[in-house]
């Protein structure tokens, strides 16, 4: 068929721009989607919609995300293996899916550097079919450093590269549960925050660095965690640029000492200058602790001062142990704040924590943590 049969030439042998520009971007259209691995080529575009409250879950592999609670996800980060699966669920839902990104601080003072990683990052991103990217960089900055600046430009020059090339998509960064240069974190944190679309602030690993007395405490008590949101607005961070991060998993700590008002002794494991941290402990998920709490030794306890929950067991060896973990109750009462202080959103690390085996305990605990995210809190 020639292009005069297809109407693409007017007489006198101009070319119809009107016809033939529809027709081509048709063309492109489909090359771009001719690898979408969706059964749906749509579902392998960004997603544009923008939520009013936030629901940022932290994915870090296998398939327990289909066993989680879509009705509320807005973006579910990827710090697991790829899944392409995952991803065209998730546009099915609405819901966003961002790639991971951290790289080496010493790296990024070099502006050429920064601009070949992002490149890189926007372009898997694109390969990938996703929605942006949740800067995850977690490492020591001193204010009079290069890295300081350097890692502000990074968030800005990221999220304008990913607005420019991606249509809705998001660029987030991940911050420690207070700006106090928490792990020698010294920030630029409002300079960032204008630079990205919003803040996943993490708050658990409270105990990073303990300064007082060396004994087991919470990993995200109610005092600590809320005067960390305070301090990020004091400092002129917009509320909407917040978004509340909980634990769904705790620390078990093995005691030195367990007293009889259930005081825990730990040992001294020091942590970036401080004497004490919850390094003594070690991580473990919620559907763990759920299985062991029934045969420990205190049942579940609670700190009226902490607003916490914890408990203490028994080893095989004979040696006590405190678990201190946050649940339903201890999580609510922190996300009043969100509603109160209009809050973004919130998110958890990570969704992965919880047993959706189907047993019938394990559903009704899993049910209810993640109900305790759309609460009373979701502005509509």
């Amino acid at each position: 068929m020639s292009w005069p049969q297809l109407g693409l030439f007017q007489p006198g042998g101009a070319p119809g721009l009107a016809r033939l520009l529809p027709w081509l971007l048709l063309a492109v259209q489909g090359l771009a989607q001719a690898d979408c691995p969706c059964g749906k080529p749509e579902l392998c575009r960004p997603i544009r919609h923008r939520p009013d409250f936030e629901v940022f879950v932290f994915d870090v592999g296998q398939k327990t995300w289909k066993s989680y609670d879509w009705s509320q996800i807005t973006t579910v980060a990827v710090f697991g293996k790829y899944d392409s699966e995952l991803m065209c669920y998730a546009h099915s839902k609405g819901a966003r899916v961002v790639l991971k990104g951290d790289v080496s601080l010493k790296d990024i003072v070099d502006p050429t550097f920064r601009a070949s990683w992002i490149a890189q990052k926007v372009k898997l991103a694109k390969t990938q079919y996703m929605d942006g990217i949740n800067i995850d960089i977690e490492q020591e900055v001193n204010y009079s450093s290069p890295e300081y600046d350097a890692l502000t430009a990074l968030v800005k020059e990221t999220t304008d590269s990913f607005h420019r090339e991606i249509e809705g998509s998001q660029v987030t960064f991940d911050v420690a549960w207070s700006p106090r240069c928490i792990d020698r974190r010294c920030y630029n944190y409002t300079g960032i925050a204008d630079a990205c679309d919003f803040l996943f602030v993490m708050s658990y690993d409270e105990q990073s660095q303990v300064w007082s007395e060396c004994i087991a405490a919470a990993n995200a008590p109610y005092n600590q965690t809320l005067t960390g949101y305070d301090d990020y607005i004091k400092m002129g961070i917009d509320p909407k640029k917040l978004v509340m991060g909980i634990p769904w998993y705790g620390y078990d700590y093995t005691c030195l000492n367990l007293s009889e008002d259930h005081v825990c002794t730990i040992a001294k494991v020091p942590f970036r200058g401080a004497p004490c941290s919850d390094a003594a402990g070690r991580q473990v998920p919620y559907k763990v602790m759920m299985k062991q709490i029934n045969s420990s030794i205190s049942g579940s306890q609670w700190d009226n001062e902490q607003q916490a929950p914890y408990y203490n067991y028994k080893d095989h060896t004979g040696r006590f142990h405190q678990v201190w973990y946050d649940n339903p109750r201890s999580i609510t009462v922190k996300a009043a704040y969100i509603q109160h202080h209009g809050l973004r959103g919130i998110g958890m690390w990570n969704a992965n924590c919880l047993d959706y085996s189907g047993d019938a305990e394990a559903k009704r605990q899993t049910e209810e943590m993640w109900k305790v995210l759309e609460p009373k809190l979701r502005h509509r």
